[in-house]
């Protein structure tokens, strides 16, 4: 599925989460995706953790109205009313990263209200200098102590219904996914989890989900553009191609 960004109301990409790059418009990529079939659809603001502020309602709202596929919404929400609105207007899914790692009862509130399966717990994961794992959130700018591995599972008992998890360090680079973080977390779970950052073929589809045990795989460079280094270009793999690749 496309994990589209947005920062300003624009559609950008980043390469490890930093130097977003302007890719267009993110209403007229979504027509895109609509021709294309595209089965679900992620859209992640970045920017609205970091500037303290609410979801762009009246963004998502278009986004919305625009959106064949179902779509899943993250970016500021940090209130069990966040996620009500975003439900009223036409989300389906809501993804909460950062609020979730400080205050873990915003993920069994909106559980509680809105279902398990409506709620995805977002884990951006670097690896330190010394080659260990940790939940960093904030747009992959504030460390945290968490271990993926037990954070996911520790957010699975809190409620939410499934994981949307990002290699930061693999973001953008079209290197694949990385396959030991996706196998160790989606171990430790029985919730889907869906594999994101560093898809650079529809054959690392293939391996996320084979190899890593990814429930779904998501893939942002790779649909937005027409190769590594090379021009913007709104795409998505066909259903021949991508049934190939998950067989």
């Amino acid at each position: 599925m496309p994990c589209l960004l947005v920062q300003n109301d624009r559609l950008v990409k980043t390469v490890k989460f930093r130097n977003p790059t302007y890719v267009g418009d993110p209403v007229n990529a979504i027509k895109i995706y609509n021709e294309k079939e595209v089965d679900e659809l992620i859209l992640l603001d970045i920017t609205a953790t970091q500037q303290s502020r609410d979801p762009n309602f009246e963004l998502v709202e278009t986004v919305a109205n625009e959106c064949f596929m179902p779509l899943c919404y993250g970016g500021g929400v940090r209130e069990v009313e966040h996620a009500r609105r975003l439900f009223g207007i036409g989300v389906e899914k809501v993804a909460i990263n950062s609020h979730a790692a400080e205050h873990e009862e915003i993920v069994g509130a909106c559980a509680g209200e809105f279902g398990n399966q409506s709620i995805v717990l977002s884990i951006d994961v670097k690896k330190s200098w010394r080659g260990k794992r940790q939940v960093l959130i904030g747009g992959g700018r504030k460390k945290t102590s968490h271990d993926p591995v037990d954070y996911a599972r520790r957010m699975e008992n809190a409620g939410a219904g499934e994981i949307l998890l990002t290699s930061i360090d693999r973001d953008g680079t079209w290197e694949g996914y990385d396959i030991d973080l996706i196998r160790e977390v989606s171990g430790a779970v029985t919730i889907p989890v869906i594999a994101c950052g560093g898809a650079g073929s529809v054959s690392d589809f293939g391996e996320a989900v084979s190899r890593g045990g990814a429930s779904a795989v998501a893939a942002g460079s790779m649909v937005v553009y027409s190769g590594k280094d090379l021009g913007v270009l709104i795409k998505f793999p066909s259903r021949e191609e991508l049934e190939c690749a998950l067989k």
